[in-house]
């Protein structure tokens, strides 16, 4: 029977793989999942101008290096102008002598900061058609760009996303007379997550015939949804008779590059929306024979039960004696 379940059908394992297919399941050989929810795979070979796209890239990037990418580009746009203006020629820009700084690119390039700004303190002048010209079209692609960068930073801020933290490790510990695969997981933001959803998958490598392909296995959880996800959630596999890691040692999971995968969805109370985040864990973040530590804090004197987030990656190892 043990043996039987652990062999899948072609049919029942394209069901299981999640989506990666049977040449990512073959041949892939590095982990699927990051720890920060990212694909070990990519797309080539498509039309650069199709697959770029800015607007995307710019969502999903951190906010370091968006700010960064606003800050750098606003200063080459601003240079490019100043080069403009400048060949014009020299008499393009009037420049009061009470405020000329002495070098011809710096006051053009601060003319066009003061243009696509639109802050106007008139004391710089374009003359000439052609610099009244670059001004115009500056003006434009000022009102267009702070617009664009504007509806960039709404985005950013409104669009609903999950932040959710989990253990740096997984555990195998005790569990009601056997034992079971465990990771706990909390809210590292202020919203409300309601109706979360897990579904956990074991993947392994396995001889089939000559091949080593991956093979994929649902993993049961004793809860595989909570109504209200309010302070922290520990996920319990327990390792039965019918569990994949069923006799399974840490020299197997290690073995068979053994990692287990892990989608999360739920809704974002706040803005009525679903959201969804991912992990996984390689055998060399599971420990075996531990539990978690405590991680609740003593109730507060109005009787307030509270979590130490900081606490959500302590384990502690089981000595033998332990049950």
């Amino acid at each position: 029977m043990e043996t039987q379940q652990l062999t899948p059908t072609p049919q029942q394992d394209e069901n299981r793989d999640l989506g990666f297919g049977s040449k990512v399941a073959g041949e892939s050989q590095r982990r699927l999942l990051n720890r920060d929810g990212s694909f070990n795979v990519a797309r080539t070979g498509l039309n650069p101008l199709a697959a770029f796209s800015l607007y995307h890239s710019l969502l999903r990037i951190s906010w370091p290096r968006f700010f960064g990418v606003v800050v750098v580009g606003y200063l080459i746009a601003n240079a490019i102008f100043a080069c403009g203006y400048l060949l014009c020629g020299e008499g393009a820009l009037l420049v009061p002598e009470n405020l000329q700084i002495g070098n011809q690119f710096w006051e053009a390039f601060f003319f066009s900061v003061h243009t696509m700004a639109t802050i106007g303190y008139g004391n710089i002048t374009p003359v000439g058609i052609a610099a009244n010209v670059i001004v115009t079209f500056e003006a434009l692609f000022g009102l267009l760009g702070f617009a664009l960068i504007t509806g960039m930073l709404f985005s950013r801020f409104s669009r609903p996303s999950a932040k959710i933290l989990f253990s740096e490790q997984a555990i195998i510990a005790p569990y009601r007379g056997i034992t079971a695969f465990e990771f706990r997981i909390t809210n590292e933001r202020c919203n409300e997550i309601i109706e979360l959803h897990a579904t956990v998958m074991y993947s392994q490598f396995e001889d089939v015939g000559g091949r080593k392909l991956r093979r994929f296995y649902p993993l049961t959880l004793e809860r595989e949804r909570v109504a209200f996800f309010t302070l922290s959630w520990t996920l319990v596999h327990p390792i039965d008779e019918t569990s994949p890691l069923f006799g399974k040692t840490e020299g197997d999971l290690l073995a068979t590059d053994a990692e287990i995968l892990v989608l999360l969805t739920g809704i974002d109370e706040t803005f009525s929306q679903t959201v969804h985040t991912r992990s996984s864990y390689k055998a060399n973040e599971i420990i075996w024979r531990a539990k978690f530590g405590d991680i609740y804090n003593p109730p507060t004197p109005t009787g307030r039960l509270t979590i130490d987030v900081r606490k959500l990656h302590s384990v502690e190892r089981l000595s033998d004696t332990d049950e």
